[in-house]
């Protein structure tokens, strides 16, 4: 008897493409793996300069990928945060309890600050468990 290697699907959000060859997310086996989830306008193709919005653009996205999965945000078991500055934290949070709001039901979260390039001020990656 041979194992079968899941297959992956690519998913992603309608209007934005990336610059590289790389999806935006993945899923195989029951699980989706994000790249680097930023806040650019699918309308525009623009990343807007505000931190908060650039926020709402992300987790928006995020829940557009979860979507295409057949998942919500109930299925994510870790997300992480990459932030141009510190400061940018509160945006994340605001949008974490619209999206997570019940504290006993949370996914694991860690953010870092790192350089973030093309204006983006932070970006999520997330690992979710759909089946």
């Amino acid at each position: 008897m041979s194992e079968q290697t899941p297959r992956r699907r690519t998913l992603g959000v309608p209007g934005i493409e990336h610059q590289n060859p790389i999806p935006q997310a993945v899923e195989v086996g029951g699980v989706v793996f994000t790249s680097a989830i930023f806040g650019e306008d699918p309308e525009t193709g623009e990343i807007p300069p505000d931190p908060a919005r650039q926020c709402e653009l992300a987790f928006s996205h995020l829940r557009t990928i979860l979507a295409q999965a057949g998942a919500g945000p109930e299925s994510v078991g870790r997300l992480t945060v990459f932030l141009q500055d510190d400061a940018h934290r509160k945006h994340v949070n605001e949008e974490w309890l619209k999206m997570f709001p019940d504290e006993d039901d949370r996914p694991a979260r860690h953010a870092v600050r790192t350089d973030l390039r093309r204006g983006m001020l932070v970006q999520l990656e997330a690992i979710a468990v759909v089946r």
